[in-house]
């Protein structure tokens, strides 16, 4: 499997997208995200953008990946460190990491959080996304044990599974073997770190185009548009009420990438739902969150 850097650049570039090109999206994109990773955490505020923005271009394949020795033996220096990571890591980004989890409630088996992310994922992809969300937001947010059963069968019920069937994927070989194959695409891609993003475009067999690390909106938009070989001009955002009602629960972070405006901004513009009760705030270790209250 072959690999272009992220420097190469397309010659060929067109300013409009044909009719048929939008009937299929020609691009996949293999996310690797670990759900105790807090780079990966941060990316969501990109992934939002861009799949406004250009997901008709694209898929999005979420493969989990990192490490997932036990956390049982932890020890406390580790743990201090881990603290330090994740607080520094979301006073940085902006997509809050509460590091107290470690001194607190700490995780004590990424597998077990790894392989309830491919049982939500049986019930389809996006039920399997809007699990990874959920747990990702009880550790980051809340400080919650994601390996602990009980903590998952919470979040699978919060992202609308059905419970009764998840529990019962949760210690099927179905599940497993999803995870095995994650595993297995993970080493196949030389995938060594989250997030990465691995790019194909279907009209390239071998070629893909892959991106280890966290970087700027800008970075991923430019690799799309050299992947695609064309430059599309972005989609028209949705109203700020109708991007809180689909998505639910989003970090004043993830508003501002989105509509490109500062933080202070941001908040201005959530205050005003709040004071029409459509959103209420919803204070974090780091920033902020805002949470959608239907009607």
């Amino acid at each position: 499997m072959s690999w272009k850097s992220m420097s190469s650049s397309s010659e060929k570039q067109e300013t409009s997208s044909g009719f048929f090109d939008l009937l299929k999206r020609p691009i996949e994109m293999y996310v690797f995200i670990d759900p105790l990773c807090p780079e990966c955490w941060s990316l969501e505020p990109f992934l939002k953008k861009l799949t406004i923005e250009y997901g008709r271009f694209f898929t999005i394949r979420p493969i989990i990946s990192g490490n997932l020795a036990s956390f049982q033996q932890l020890k406390s220096e580790k743990r201090e460190i881990l603290k330090k990571v994740w607080d520094k890591t979301g006073s940085r980004t902006g997509m809050c990491c509460d590091g107290d989890v470690w001194m607190e409630n700490p995780v004590s088996s990424p597998l077990v959080t790894a392989l309830a992310v491919k049982a939500a994922e049986l019930q389809g992809k996006k039920a399997g996304m809007r699990f990874l969300r959920k747990v990702q937001e009880y550790v980051f947010l809340e400080r919650k044990n994601i390996s602990d059963e009980n903590i998952l069968i919470e979040c699978a019920s919060k992202s609308h599974l059905d419970v009764d069937e998840f529990q019962k994927d949760l210690h099927a070989d179905a599940a497993r073997k999803a995870l095995q194959c994650d595993l297995k695409l993970t080493k196949e891609m030389d995938v060594d770190s989250t997030p990465t993003m691995v790019i194909f475009n279907e009209s390239e067999e071998d070629a893909g185009l892959k991106i280890t690390g966290l970087y700027s909106y800008d970075v991923y938009v430019k690799v799309l548009k050299e992947m695609l070989q064309k430059d599309p001009r972005p989609a028209v955002k949705p109203e700020l009420e109708d991007f809180l009602c689909h998505y639910r629960f989003v970090a004043n972070k993830e508003v501002s990438v989105v509509y490109d405006w500062t933080e202070q901004q941001t908040k201005k513009e959530l205050k005003k739902l709040v004071l029409r009760q459509k959103v209420r705030e919803v204070p974090v270790k780091q920033g902020t969150f805002w949470k959608y209250i239907s009607s």
